[in-house]
């Protein structure tokens, strides 16, 4: 099981620094989100610019604002400027965001999906597209010559999506989700989807907030106040609900060093092929704690 680390910052310069420092480090990649700050593609853009070895991927960029094929051009010339590290990770956000802030359809997301894949995909290995559907009609190319073709996760955690994703992506990227619900839904649906379609073992990417602490229920309150909203929205709840976690602290991997690998370990025994360490100040000296744990694990 691969190892890399989430990052983020204020301001572009300490988000290079932070993947600067991951790979100085010897992480295998880092993950940034595209929420309501830096562009992600754009930020791992430059950063790729100032690394050499380390994989960039985002973690993840909602579908619905941008369509596949500005998408497609935007990621191909960050796979350029990352000679080859990139990887699209997207998703489909979340019903408050896309129709409330947004203002966009959120009716039939798995659909919108399926035909964003059957669009992008085609584009990211540089053939045209050419698709014509219920929700997308293209027919376009791209020409990028130094944009090598971009491995595309997807956030995929009902049936319906992990089936899309199977089919159509290389793997999935989940978050707050955890290890028996990996063991015993993530893994084995995306499992048969991809083996069915004829496509390679998808890659599981994981993520979770992670604390090495000698205090792991002081940890857990102050993962359940840290990520709430992710216990609140609905794809995350029903995550949730199906690992019988009350909250984010149910599913964060929490505890001295023994009891953190022994997490990975049952990560690694779920099938995950990549975890994405989330670490959160859990105590005072718990994030250096927890990335010269990480560091060891290598």
């Amino acid at each position: 099981m691969r190892i890399g680390i989430t990052v983020g910052a204020e301001t572009l310069d300490g988000f290079v620094d932070q993947v600067k420092r991951a790979e100085a480090d010897g992480f295998a990649f880092v993950s940034a989100a595209n929420i309501f700050g830096h562009d992600a593609v754009g930020a791992l853009t430059v950063a790729g610019r100032e690394t050499e070895r380390i994989e960039l991927a985002t973690g993840v960029v909602p579908t619905q604002p941008r369509h596949p094929t500005a998408l497609a051009q935007q990621a191909l010339t960050a796979q350029a400027a990352c000679k080859g590290r990139f990887t699209l990770g997207i998703g489909l956000s979340h019903q408050i965001v896309i129709e409330t802030m947004f203002g966009l359809s959120y009716a039939k997301p798995a659909k919108q999906m399926e035909e964003y894949l059957q669009v992008l995909v085609p584009l990211l290995q540089g053939k045209p597209a050419s698709h014509q559907g219920e929700i997308y009609r293209v027919n376009a190319g791209l020409q990028v010559p130094d944009g090598t073709p971009v491995p595309t996760l997807v956030a995929a955690l009902g049936p319906r999506m992990l089936e899309i994703a199977g089919r159509l992506a290389d793997g999935t990227a989940t978050w707050m989700t955890g290890q028996a619900t990996l063991a015993n839904h993530i893994v084995p649906s995306i499992t048969r989807a991809a083996a069915a379609a004829g496509r390679p073992q998808p890659r599981i990417v994981a993520a979770l907030p992670v604390a090495v602490t000698n205090d792991a229920d002081a940890a857990r309150k102050i993962a359940n106040d840290t990520f709430q909203m992710y216990g609140a929205l609905p794809s995350y709840r029903a995550m949730l609900d199906r690992e019988g976690a009350a909250g984010p602290g149910d599913v964060a991997l929490v505890g001295d060093e023994a009891t953190v690998r022994a997490g990975f370990a049952a990560l690694r025994d779920a099938g995950v092929t990549d975890f994405a360490a989330s670490p959160y100040s859990a105590d005072e000296g718990a994030l250096d704690r927890t990335r010269e744990f990480l560091l060891s694990e290598f």
